[in-house]
């Protein structure tokens, strides 16, 4: 689908879109020109936090004797790898932080704690992800590759296991995303030396990533490395299965839409911004669940402006919903419970052919978008 194909685009003419641009891009000023102390003492915040928790959450485990001790243990650790995945890993690789030029808080310096390296997501995610987001073919996020996500991909055979497929992949987020990176990765590289470069830095990275939680770890715990053992899968299991929930809520759910690789054809700044704003979808958070998902329940805020900290995008979103109201445009978002309902039921009604009598049925759940009143 083209841009000019969205019914909530249409009565913008070519002026407006560029307005639009230009007031977003005011937006970016506004906050860059604004970012200072106040915003490093966040981060720097967050991550003390997040180590402080990890600490005490592994203590906690190995120090416990009960049932109770080690579920409280496990779910303090789970949190913990919540935030350093989404909060820390994910927006300190966007370059949300690199104007504080401290190189411990880098794009280009921070690793994360999973299996894959940081240098192939930035790639993968920063680029043919965000810039190219929801153009089918292109974005290879839009279902991952494995997932058919709307009724412009062709149905074949295979989308009927797609339910299936879901499960596992929130369940072995971090490894998919991980293959999903390297062949990205490997891909834009020419000869065969840059390949075998990166496929040995996804397994060393595999092998350190691994060593760290399932053995040395469980190892420090003595005899108790049984409890440490089985907390940090659990830990790992449920941050897989929470990341997978979040990033799907914000991309495949009622009122995200999808485009084709025309829009690309001489596509505006104003029209990237649009294009942002259509393809994403948010969920309604407090400060807690916010942190929680890295601030990714502002996906709006974040695919317009990717690099911008991420302890801005409240006071974006006000701005943004504000510019939805003057130019009429949806603003698409809802309780996290029914973004993900919304998304569970598209990608079981796509596991159908399109001539499959309950693949035409119409949402339980309709989508909420917020419009001007």
């Amino acid at each position: 689908m083209a841009i000019t194909d969205v019914a909530e685009y249409a009565h913008l003419s070519t002026a407006d879109v560029e307005r639009l641009g230009d007031e977003l891009d005011a937006i970016r000023r506004d906050v860059e020109e604004s970012l200072g102390e106040r915003d490093a003492a966040y981060i720097r915040r967050v991550i003390k936090f997040q180590r402080i928790l990890d600490l005490s959450a592994r203590l906690l485990i190995g120090g416990s004797r009960s049932r109770a001790g080690w579920w409280s243990g496990t779910l303090a650790l789970t949190y913990a790898k919540c935030i350093e995945n989404m909060e820390l890993g994910h927006n300190i690789g966007h370059g949300q932080w690199d104007w504080m030029n401290d190189p411990e808080i880098h794009s280009t310096t921070w690793e994360w704690d999973m299996v894959g390296p940081s240098h192939q997501w930035r790639y993968s995610h920063n680029y043919r992800h965000h810039v190219n987001s929801n153009i089918i073919g292109v974005d290879d996020d839009l279902g991952f590759g494995v997932m058919r996500v709307t009724r412009d991909q062709p149905w074949q055979r295979q989308h009927l296991f797609q339910p299936l497929r879901n499960v596992l992949l929130a369940a072995t987020f971090e490894w998919g995303i991980a293959l999903h990176d390297f062949y990205s990765e490997r891909d834009r590289r020419e000869t065969a030396v840059e390949k075998s470069t990166e496929r040995k830095l996804l397994i060393g990275k595999i092998l350190r990533q691994t060593a760290k939680d399932y053995v040395l770890v469980p190892a420090l715990s003595g005899r108790r490395w049984r409890r440490t053992l089985g907390a940090n899968a659990a830990a790992n299991l449920m941050r897989n299965v929470w990341t997978n929930v979040v990033i799907l809520c914000g991309h495949f759910p009622d009122g995200a839409e999808k485009f084709g690789p025309e829009v690309l054809d001489d596509e505006t700044r104003g029209e990237w911004y649009l294009r942002q704003m259509l393809g994403a979808a948010n969920f309604n958070a407090g400060r807690l669940l916010a942190l929680s998902t890295g601030s990714l329940c502002y996906q709006i805020e974040h695919h317009l402006f990717p690099d911008l900290p991420s302890n801005r995008y409240p006071e974006i979103a006000d701005r943004v919903r504000g510019l939805c109201e003057k130019y009429d445009l949806p603003y698409t978002t809802g309780p996290l419970a029914l973004q993900y309902l919304s998304t569970l039921r598209i990608i079981h009604q796509l596991a159908l052919p399109d001539d499959f009598p309950s693949a035409k049925l119409g949402s339980r759940w309709r989508r909420r978008v917020d419009r001007p009143t």
